[in-house]
């Protein structure tokens, strides 16, 4: 009797979309594959990473604008659990505030809503490979990006206002409330306010979590 041929492998997605069309068309796409299997949907950012820890897929497709909470930071809460997935980003923003953000929290592959569909498949199999794959809008965006002598500020922690991002930073150089409300001449109690909106938008605890992101970014 000859040996069975392997199977292929096989790889578990989440789909984690506030739109219920999108998620149905992107599970009708994947249904072609004999190697991808939709384990489950996410309707907004919390459901994501609770379905997340239920169900440990190999890839898990994020849109980055969805209520509860935001695309961002579902993304860093999904790679701090016990089995980070893989995470392919499918947006409409092809902005370079949005792409870096996603990029500097984890994700390993950007693809912009109405991309091919053998765009997407190939996506979610190199992601689920721990590869990285860009859709070309994307990969021309990063390659301007890169020969640039400069990289804009403003696209880490998109979600922050000008003055958090500055906070954070001097959070990061180890600065205290005091030593911060001087160096902006600002008042200690703005300088709690704006460090309480912080940690509210990142997802942290702490100062010390704040810092590490600052630092993990280069900011």
């Amino acid at each position: 009797m000859e040996p069975m041929p392997p199977s292929p492998p096989h790889i578990r997605v989440l789909i984690a979309d506030d739109h219920r069309l999108f998620r149905e068309g992107v599970r009708a796409l994947l249904s072609v594959s004999d190697t991808i299997e939709v384990v489950g949907e996410a309707q907004d950012g919390r459901q994501a990473v609770e379905l997340c820890e239920q169900l440990s897929p190999d890839v898990v497709i994020l849109d980055l604008q969805m209520p509860h909470l935001g695309g961002l930071e579902a993304l860093r809460l999904l790679l701090r659990g016990p089995h980070p997935p893989g995470v392919l980003v499918v947006s409409m923003f092809d902005d370079d505030e949005h792409v870096f953000a996603a990029l500097q929290a984890g994700a390993r592959g950007y693809l912009l809503k109405g991309a091919a569909p053998e765009d997407l498949l190939r996506a979610v199999e190199a992601v689920a490979r721990g590869e990285a794959l860009f859709g070309s809008e994307i990969a021309q965006r990063l390659t301007r990006h890169f020969n640039q002598p400069s990289r804009p500020s403003r696209a880490l922690f998109p979600e922050l206002t000008d003055r958090e991002r500055g906070i954070l930073s001097q959070i990061a150089q180890g600065q205290r409330n005091p030593a911060i409300a001087r160096n902006l001449e600002i008042s200690e109690k703005t300088v709690r306010n704006h460090i309480t909106s912080i940690f509210s938008k990142l997802q942290v605890a702490s100062r010390t979590e704040a810092a590490q992101l600052a630092q993990e970014a280069g900011l």
